[in-house]
C-alpha cells in the first residue's frame, strides 16, 4: 500500500502552507499553487504530510492510501 498526497486544485487558493511544511514532496508553480510529487510519500515524511493536510487553510490537500496495481 502506498500513501500519496493529492490537491483539489479548485479548492486551493495557493497559500503555499503545504510547500513550506513539506518541501521534499510539494513544490510551487509560478503562481504559488502546489505541485505535488506523484510518488508515494516516504515513510519518514508521512507524519509531516499528515500535518500539512491538517493545516491546509482551504482543506484542499488530502492524504490517501492506494494499493499498487
Amino acid at each position: 500500500m502506498s500513501e500519496r498526497l493529492k490537491v483539489d486544485m479548485i479548492a486551493c487558493d495557493g497559500h503555499g502552507v503545504c510547500a513550506e511544511l513539506l518541501p521534499e514532496v510539494i513544490g510551487l508553480d509560478e503562481w504559488g499553487y502546489p505541485i505535488v510529487s506523484d510518488t508515494p510519500v516516504p515513510d519518514d515524511l508521512q507524519k509531516h504530510a499528515k500535518r500539512a493536510v491538517r493545516l491546509c487553510p482551504k482543506l484542499a490537500l488530502t492524504f490517501s492510501s492506494s494499493s499498487p496495481h
